[in-house]
């Protein structure tokens, strides 16, 4: 759906409401995640993603300039965030700990919605326990379907400290998952 989506979305040139409401509500919680993430200040991370997309609709005449819009979508939420903590005082950093990710279950069955939601939140717990780099790096190529290099340009690290640092996360969370078995 996102590569659709971003085709249409680059065809209209966002002439058409519906794709921007539908890009809006493809791209608002991955964006508030990695926003928070930055900020740690649900308000403005709610803030600087609404800004983003709204200046993305000021600017639907030249839509079709942007390589990737996967990409400048997270790199203007990064620089947003980062402009926020300058404007605030506060220190930069990053903690994956913010990072929460809901899903939506569905099950006939009450148990098995039970124990998938069981193991969605033993699976949450191990990745949360990850390394803070690991767990960016992670949610980033995992759950936002984010490109290695994606990801590198976005936290500042080469293209083989993602690769490595996601190596590091996902022994990890093998070898505690087969432990717990």
């Amino acid at each position: 759906m996102q590569v659709i989506l971003q085709e249409s979305f680059e065809r209209t040139t966002l002439v058409d409401e519906q794709v921007f409401t539908d890009m809006y509500r493809q791209y608002f919680v991955k964006l508030y995640r990695f926003a928070i993430s930055v900020t740690h200040c649900k308000e403005a991370s709610e803030e600087i993603v609404h800004d983003v997309l709204i200046n993305l609709w000021k600017k639907r005449n030249v839509v079709n300039e942007i390589e990737n819009l996967n990409t400048y979508l997270y790199v203007s939420v990064k620089n947003l965030s980062l402009n926020y903590l300058r404007s605030e005082g506060k220190h930069i950093y990053v903690d994956a700990e913010m990072l929460c990710n809901e899903k939506s279950y569905i099950s006939i069955d009450p148990e098995s919605v039970l124990i998938g939601k069981e193991r969605i939140n033993n699976l949450n717990l191990l990745i949360n326990n990850l390394p803070v780099k690991c767990r960016m790096v992670f949610r980033l190529i995992k759950e936002d379907g984010l490109k290695y290099k994606e990801a590198a340009a976005l936290l500042n690290i080469s293209v083989k400290t993602v690769e490595n640092q996601l190596a590091i996360a996902l022994k990890k969370i093998a070898l505690a998952l087969k432990t717990s078995n």
